[in-house]
């Protein structure tokens, strides 16, 4: 005889094309990320960021956030583990390494480990940008409008 578990059913978080989310771990309460079911990671905006290693010989990168463009001179800094150097095709085309982080985002009430790359994002509107293996099985994405977190109210389409 075969028991069956309990089997917690879950329902996808409707979200819109753009919302705000935390990284708990990073003590950064709120980023502006555009939700993009194109790319296959997501791809975290930094300033800058070096490559070291740890005591342990792991490979950690020390990220210099921007997180307020109003106040460029004003930095994050976090430390966190690379999993692994990926190779990323650009919007525009270009190739580049990148380091691949892990970590947990907090996107309304759903928290989530998630892969990230980090880049130069400055020239772009969204600090970062959250790719379809993040969303997958957590998140539903109505494209047609956003910030569907920040209030209860409908939005008018834009």
């Amino acid at each position: 005889m075969v028991q069956a578990g309990p089997t917690a059913v879950v329902t996808p978080l409707l979200i819109g094309r753009k919302e705000y989310l935390a990284f708990p771990e990073w003590d950064v309460r709120r980023l502006r990320v555009k939700v993009d079911t194109g790319a296959f990671h997501a791809a975290l905006d930094v300033a800058a960021y070096e490559l070291h290693r740890g005591a342990d010989g792991q490979l950690v990168a020390r990220l210099s956030l921007c997180l307020d463009r109003k106040h460029p001179d004003r930095r994050t800094v976090v430390h966190a583990p690379v999993v692994k150097m990926v190779g990323v095709t650009s919007s525009t085309g270009v190739r580049q390494e990148r380091p691949l982080l892990e970590t947990t985002i907090r996107l309304g009430p759903v928290e989530k480990r998630i892969l990230l790359t980090v880049t130069n994002r400055s020239g772009m509107r969204s600090r970062m940008l959250l790719g379809r293996e993040a969303l997958a099985g957590s998140f539903l994405v109505d494209v047609s409008r956003k910030y569907l977190l920040r209030s209860e109210q409908p939005e008018q389409r834009t």
